[in-house]
């Protein structure tokens, strides 16, 4: 599926010669929040090699229908001591503690990492462009969306996921998630955010990524 405002087609592209088995992945998600708050989200980045070994743990926090995921989330790879052995950012969707959305191409460019965005579902972009119009700046975080690119189905056993890529070309996405994807649908580095994540802000995690 094509958006109206596809950039990424643009941007410089990383290239594989072939994913190593080991590839270093940063998932990342966010816990559960209070809607219509202005409160702190946590943010959760897991560090795996492909979808087997779980190497490491980042955090940080945005705000509920803030605007500054983007920059979080760029702030919390610069800063790690990790980030000269990551290969992929995986981020489990666009938007973070409710509307606070992420432009994808900002964090490739910024870290110089290719960025994955994984879905379950198709996106409903209707619904998403009516929800932001509740926005002063709802153009804006209308725009970061769209700049996240076409959306790919990536088929996996019987469960399919979608998926929007920036600074790597389909082909490498595809195995990398396909690498990944060790336990469920989901690749691992993501669902392993979204259990630490909920875990630790509500005692118990519950659900799937």
């Amino acid at each position: 599926m094509k958006t109206e405002g596809n950039q990424t087609e643009n941007i410089l592209k990383r290239n594989f010669r072939s994913i190593k088995q080991e590839i270093r992945i940063l998932g990342v998600d966010d816990a559960p929040f209070t809607p219509h708050t202005s409160d702190p989200v946590m943010v959760v980045g897991t560090v795996f090699r492909a979808g087997k070994w779980f190497d490491g743990v980042l955090r940080t926090f945005v705000h509920v229908d803030g605007e500054d995921a983007t920059e979080k989330i760029i702030s919390m790879v610069n800063d790690s001591r990790q980030k000269e052995q990551l290969g992929i950012i995986m981020l489990d969707g666009v938007t973070f503690g409710g509307f606070n959305v992420a432009n994808i191409p900002q964090i490739f460019q910024e870290t110089g990492i290719p960025v994955i965005v994984v879905m379950r579902k198709q996106p409903n972009f209707e619904r998403i462009k009516k929800a932001l119009k509740r926005f002063k700046n709802w153009e804006d975080r209308w725009k970061s969306i769209l700049e996240a690119g076409e959306i790919y189905k990536v088929e996996k056993d019987s469960e399919p996921v979608y998926i929007q890529i920036c600074g790597m070309e389909l082909e490498d996405a595809v195995d990398v998630v396909k690498l990944s994807s060790t336990r469920s649908a989901i690749p691992e580095p993501i669902r392993a955010a979204h259990i630490i994540a909920a875990g630790v802000t509500t005692g118990e995690s519950r659900g799937s990524a």
